[in-house]
């Protein structure tokens, strides 16, 4: 297959995806049935997002940056976490344009979903069925290069497992809201939605906030009142409950509106439905936290200049060149043919 044919099969994938906004198929309510954290309302979030960036535009502004070269295909294993909606579709799309292979092994949170969007890329362009690979057992020995995502106690296994293979291994990593105290109402409900949407289940998703020394969230919590709704979803809600009984028999400091817990804690990582939060006194202050805690976080939120950090309501919409950690997948794909340096880990 020629690069032509992968981008216009990826064209037409965001074509389709954003039909899909409007006349939903029926995997949505398969995916729903089988995992209840992706509910229609996740479901079409991410596949807006996808829509999005999934255009003839934004697929040309992303690989104007790199020079692509015809060459033999790669066998590239994808292990898929499976946390939110379509988690994973970014790594098989740069396997894809880079001209690779993709030897993919589906989490079943994620399976109905990914199937479907495969399904979409192989109906329109049926030469794609030779360069995607579902793997349903043990992935095949035959595999040039690897990508896995998964928790810090699998990515261990993975060092180990695929220690003679080049690499790319993600660990946890959550995400940080950086306040100054002046956001609009509009700022602060956006920054509500990157807390709670999927459930806050991504690593995109903001697990805490540093504000300045003695904060008022009284604001904060009446600007996301609107996503209330979240506490009817059994799951969260069980989470919440379990949260807030354990903060009360410890008598555990913590603010509650109903829905969130937010507690003062230093971790970075907080659990579901809790948010931590830090105070700080100044910039520099907050310079030496984010740098401190780099290698724990995704991607950093604020509307403060300094911090070049993502507009609030932005998380979860990333574009193609938000890679992971930070590292660039398409240049990876692309270095392969050295393998001096088997394993980027972050």
């Amino acid at each position: 297959m020629t690069f032509q044919q992968h981008h216009d099969a990826i064209v037409h994938l965001g074509i389709t995806m954003n039909k899909w906004l409007t006349h939903a198929p029926s995997e949505f309510d398969e995916a729903y049935a089988k995992n209840r954290w992706f509910t229609p309302e996740q479901i079409t979030h991410a596949c807006k997002a996808w829509a999005l960036q999934l255009t003839p535009e934004s697929i040309d502004r992303f690989t104007a940056h790199y020079t692509l070269h015809q060459h033999k295909p790669l066998r590239i294993a994808i292990i898929m976490a499976g946390n939110i909606p379509w988690v994973g579709l970014h790594d098989l799309l740069m396997v894809l344009m880079a001209g690779h292979k993709a030897i993919v092994k589906l989490s079943s949170d994620v399976e109905v979903l990914m199937k479907l969007v495969i399904h979409t890329l192989i109906e329109h362009t049926p030469e794609m069925r030779q360069y995607i690979e579902i793997s349903t057992e043990k992935l095949p020995a035959d595999l040039d290069a690897v990508i896995a995502t998964g928790s810090n106690n699998t990515n261990r296994y993975f060092e180990y497992y695929f220690r003679n293979k080049p690499a790319l291994l993600r660990k946890n990593r959550n995400s940080i809201a950086v306040l100054s105290g002046n956001e609009t109402p509009e700022q602060l409900q956006a920054i509500g939605n990157d807390i709670l949407s999927y459930f806050g289940m991504g690593c995109r998703n903001i697990a805490k906030l540093l504000v300045p020394h003695g904060y008022d969230f009284t604001p904060f919590f009446e600007n996301i009142e609107p996503l209330s709704s979240i506490i009817h979803h059994h799951k969260y809600a069980n989470n919440y409950t379990y949260h807030k009984a354990i903060f009360l028999m410890n008598g555990t400091r913590h603010l509650d509106n109903g829905f969130l817990l937010v507690k003062q804690d230093e971790r970075v990582a907080s659990p579901l439905s809790v948010l931590f939060y830090h105070e700080y006194n100044d910039m520099q202050e907050v310079k030496n936290y984010l740098q401190t805690h780099n290698h724990e976080i995704q991607c950093v939120v604020s509307t403060i200049p300094e911090h070049h950090a993502i507009e609030p309501g932005m998380a979860q919409c990333p574009s193609l060149s938000d890679f992971a950690d930070g590292v660039d997948t398409f240049s990876f794909l692309q270095k392969l043919s050295d393998k001096s340096d088997h394993v980027i880990q972050q």
